[in-house]
């Protein structure tokens, strides 16, 4: 397997470690409750599986819809889950991610959402449901297809990292300590895809594990850095000059060459435009 097939299975991998915890914690309360973003894996898990394989090696995703009933029995609970499937990288942006890291073409994806008090008899997980259709486009409104990322990568300069280089084809990168976030009560809050090796003293430590992201503007196509309301800062250093990347802002726009400022840590930005 190449490095891009490694850097883009690393999240995949992650989630099915979880969706099989969550499969053997069971006891006599019954199995365990899962968090939003553990069920958004699972989805996207749901939704690799029927992909099938095509000729000379090509794989092929043969539904342009995809819904999904989620199991939300309260107010507070389908708020969470509104939250996260709206956020960036919302649950269309990881499955379409997911297909294209299959090498899958992906066109009008249509993912619709759909919340229920009670699970369906017939669900194949007791949190959520989802079915596949697909339905011929109309000559007055032809499907268009989403330009695929450019591939972007990153090199690790400064700081102990997982990999020194990872290669990325996706519209979001997540930097920070450690590869698994969680809170307080244990649950997940994301997976870095440049994950800093936690326990290490010096440059590590000024890594935050939330640290920062960069994601593909829908409007302009461009690459931005955005900080994760680090403990330290981001940055990005381009010629003589370190441009800073204040929290809450709309992100500074990356380009090839760039370095990234985490804290104490420095990686550098390759980004291929060809695509091909």
């Amino acid at each position: 397997m190449s490095i891009l097939e490694k850097a883009r299975t690393l999240e995949s991998r992650i989630a099915r470690a979880l969706s099989q915890a969550a499969g053997d914690a069971v006891d006599a309360a019954g199995p365990r409750t899962r968090e939003p973003l553990e069920i958004a894996h699972a989805i996207v898990d749901a939704v690799e599986r029927q992909i099938d394989a095509g000729g000379r090696g090509t794989r092929l995703f043969a539904f342009n819809i995809v819904a999904v009933s989620v199991l939300a029995p309260s107010r507070d609970s389908r708020a969470r889950f509104e939250a996260l499937f709206a956020a960036k990288p919302s649950l269309r942006d990881r499955i379409v991610d997911r297909l294209r890291s299959t090498g899958c073409a992906v066109g009008d994806l249509q993912v619709d959402v759909t919340y229920v008090g009670r699970a369906a008899r017939g669900w194949t997980d007791p949190q959520f449901h989802v079915t596949f259709d697909r339905v011929a486009a109309t000559a007055a409104a032809p499907a268009s297809v989403d330009p695929m990322p450019a591939r972007i990568e990153v090199t690790v300069l400064r700081g102990d990292a997982q990999r020194r280089t990872y290669s990325f084809a996706t519209s979001r990168i997540d930097f920070g300590r450690g590869v698994e976030v969680r809170d307080q009560r244990h649950r997940l809050l994301r997976a870095n895809h440049v994950a800093f090796v936690e326990g290490s003293a010096g440059v590590n430590q000024t890594v935050s594990r939330c640290h920062a992201h960069i994601a593909v503007d829908p409007e302009s196509g461009e690459h931005r850095l955005h900080d994760d309301r680090s403990a330290h800062g981001t940055g990005i250093v381009r010629g003589s000059r370190t441009i800073p990347v204040p929290a809450g802002s709309r992100g500074v726009r990356v380009c090839s060459g760039d370095e990234i400022v985490l804290g104490d840590a420095r990686v550098r930005i390759r980004i291929d435009t060809t695509r091909g």
